[in-house]
């Protein structure tokens, strides 16, 4: 039940050999491409790239910052709800 199933093997024909190349005919000369393209930066652009990157790092320090925020400040809501508690508890303790 649990051995694995192969497929059977392809049965298509082979590739058939196209025809050899009369030796007459050149081949047309290949211009080699280069094998990434080149970015070529102005000043106009770099000061641009710049401004986008110092945007991103001003954006994505903000929202840490406020993340952080946002937890201090459950932290010490939690702690302020705590000592209400355990002032409550006392309090039910000692009139009891």
């Amino acid at each position: 039940m649990f051995t694995p199933k192969y497929p059977t093997p392809d049965t298509a024909p082979a590739p058939a050999q196209s025809a050899p190349v009369p030796a007459a005919t050149a081949p047309a000369p290949v211009v080699p491409t280069p094998a990434r393209p080149v970015v070529q930066l102005t000043p106009g652009s770099a000061l641009a790239l710049a401004a986008g990157g110092g945007a991103v790092v001003l954006v994505v320090g903000a929202v840490l910052v406020s993340l952080l925020l946002a937890v201090a400040i459950t932290g010490v809501s939690v702690a302020v709800c705590a000592v209400v508690l355990r002032s409550l508890v006392k309090d039910l303790n000692n009139h009891r």
